[in-house]
């Protein structure tokens, strides 16, 4: 019997089970991991120091206090990529971080230069949600439909290296959270504008796609499908194809797609004077709800700038609003969301992680290296190069 080859679904290394239409992302409890042994610590600085210059640690703003106490750099994940890159002279660039962000390392950083992941299951249940045959998929029936040639794909720095590399052989550009309005202003000016018929293919997050359409550039809601993978057609009619000017992958943040308006309107009641400030990864009603919007460093800098005394309800990882609580004490800065979860995936990077590849470094072994495929380093370096040549801001996410 002949059985059709079915496209390769998503990795799914954490969660209990899920509907993958659905936007509750990956179910796990609101309390963060419990610290690791503090004996570990000692560990970590004697090897950090063994190790000198040969040794560069970046950690991502979502990792837990323990692991950022070792980063030489602190930041989001496209910062930390050119910082790794700004550094030749280290020959090990330790990412606490997630996959896609230590691909994204190794495509910037030179040869001789290897990028390390401290656990190779911290992954994205975001990017996991755009396999590159699907992807592929939606461009062939694009095609089918007469649409691919007026079509631009862009896709959010959370997506893998081979989803980066697509976008660079369709003559697309990788964007980030802060620098969205300028890649979606570039990839309409590419047929005809804003105002034009022009269309973009945005990969993988459907909110950022959506808020940065209708909330930055003013464009309608009814320009907008969402694109299944999971059904023919991504679930639309040719038609709906053909009328849409964003074409928005079904993928979405498990943690950020998980704000509600009922927690909004809860923090408005409960906290006086509070201003809401949320991630562009949130749904469209929770965005249109938030007194501020903005990246990950965009909400650092605006609660910084606050006069003291502010309150503020943060709509982002539970690991940062901790952080920024102790960072500016003069702020009151509560958690948007209580049934909200930390990043699952993000803190699978913790001290023993760290330790455990710190200590394979001084011992001459080299564990868990990032290598992307070099002509699918190449082809995403396009997207990259294409993100570094748009206008303004592109070092922050």
């Amino acid at each position: 019997m002949t059985t059709t080859p079915i496209a390769p679904l998503p990795l799914l290394v954490l969660g209990q089970g899920r509907d993958l239409r659905s936007e509750r992302g990956v179910e796990c409890p609101g309390d963060l991991p419990a610290p690791s042994d503090p004996n570990l610590v000692a560990r970590a600085r004697a090897a950090k120091e063994a190790l000198g210059d040969k040794v560069f640690v970046l950690g991502h703003h979502y990792q837990r206090n323990e692991v950022i106490e070792f980063a030489d750099v602190t930041g989001d994940s496209f910062k930390l990529a050119k910082e790794a890159a700004a550094r030749p002279d280290a020959p090990w660039i330790v990412f606490c971080g997630v996959h896609f962000m230590a691909e994204s390392a190794d495509i910037l950083t030179s040869e001789h230069q290897t990028v390390i992941l401290p656990d190779l299951a911290a992954g994205c249940s975001m990017a996991d949600m755009a396999a590159i045959a699907q992807v592929e998929d939606c461009w062939e029936q694009l095609a089918q439909a007469g649409v691919a040639d007026q079509t631009v794909p862009v896709t959010y720095m959370n997506s893998s290296a081979a989803i980066k590399a697509f976008t660079g052989r369709h003559s697309g550009t990788v964007c980030t959270s802060s620098n969205a309005k300028t890649a979606l202003t570039w990839a309409l000016g590419e047929s005809g504008g804003v105002e034009g018929e022009g269309k973009v293919l945005f990969l993988p997050d459907q909110h950022l796609g959506r808020n940065t359409w209708a909330r930055d550039l003013g464009g309608s809601l009814d320009d907008c499908v969402v694109w299944d993978p999971h059904r023919p057609m991504g679930g639309l009619t040719i038609e709906q194809v053909q009328a849409a000017r964003m074409i928005l992958w079904r993928g979405h943040c498990s943690v950020h797609g998980r704000f509600t308006t009922a927690a909004v309107e809860a923090a408005r009641a409960g906290i006086p004077d509070v201003k809401i400030i949320v991630h562009p990864e949130c749904r469209h009603e929770v965005v249109e709800l938030a007194d501020e919007v903005g990246s990950t460093e965009k909400i650092i800098q605006t609660i910084a700038a606050a006069p003291d005394g502010t309150a503020w309800a943060v709509g982002t990882e539970l690991n940062l609003v901790q952080r920024l609580g102790q960072m500016f004490p003069k702020q009151r800065i509560t958690f948007l969301e209580k049934n909200v979860c930390y990043c699952s995936t993000m803190n699978r990077i913790d001290l023993p992680h760290l330790v455990w590849t710190l200590e394979s470094l001084v011992e001459g072994r080299v564990v868990n290296a990032i290598r992307v495929d070099a002509q699918v380093a190449a082809d995403a370096k396009e997207a990259l190069d294409q993100m570094l040549a748009l206008p303004g801001e592109t070092s922050k996410d």
